[in-house]
């Protein structure tokens, strides 16, 4: 065999593979069009990074999302007790249920017995939020704890006592307002009256 017709096979062979070579990497980088068009074949372009049209799961409107509940409600009283309210929303049933926290921002341990209020049947529930009334103003008229027929009330039992620099969160249910109320004084204990919008 001729070496000149070696040289030649050998020219061609590398020319092929070259060729080859760029055709396939001109396929994988050219590829990524292909795929776009394929999973989303009404060639509409994505929305570009931070579009406030994208729905990122925070449900924008409601007003939560990563900060938390938010505060309708907030007063500070008795020995740096702070109550705050977050929710104040009617139920089916006719009922209303009041949510939120309490924090001790004092120095020591914190009760109060005078939060189970002052009727005898709500004495058994101690340190509670059984002493809750709300007020609608609109009404004229107020509104007491509900209670179980053992004289439990329908809230939260606190137990022995809330430490200092503590926060609980609460809950407490009242009759329902009449329909056309829609704001109402929540209080109890020596804390101030917290005024507070209802749904």
């Amino acid at each position: 065999m001729d070496l000149r017709d070696n040289k030649s096979r050998l020219i061609l062979i590398v020319v092929a593979l070259g060729a080859a070579l760029v055709i396939a990497v001109a396929s994988c980088s050219g590829g990524g069009d292909d795929d776009e068009s394929a999973s989303n074949p009404s060639g509409e372009n994505s929305a570009p990074e931070g579009d406030p049209s994208e729905d990122d799961g925070a449900g924008g409107d409601e007003g939560e999302g990563d900060q938390g509940p938010q505060v309708l409600a907030e007063v500070t009283g008795e020995e740096q007790i702070t109550l705050t309210i977050t929710k104040a929303q009617r139920e089916s049933g006719g009922f209303l249920t009041v949510e939120g926290t309490l924090h001790n921002g004092g120095g020591d341990d914190w009760r109060s017995r005078a939060w189970a209020g002052a009727e005898r049947e709500l004495a058994g529930n101690d340190f509670s939020m059984a002493g809750a009334v709300i007020t609608a103003r609109e009404e004229g008229k107020r509104y007491l704890i509900l209670r179980d027929t053992e004289g439990r009330c329908l809230c939260t039992n606190f137990d022995l006592h809330l430490e200092a620099g503590d926060t609980a969160t609460w809950f407490a249910q009242f009759p329902e307002p009449d329909p056309g109320t829609t704001e109402v004084d929540f209080q109890i204990g020596q804390m101030p009256p917290a005024t507070v919008e209802i749904r």
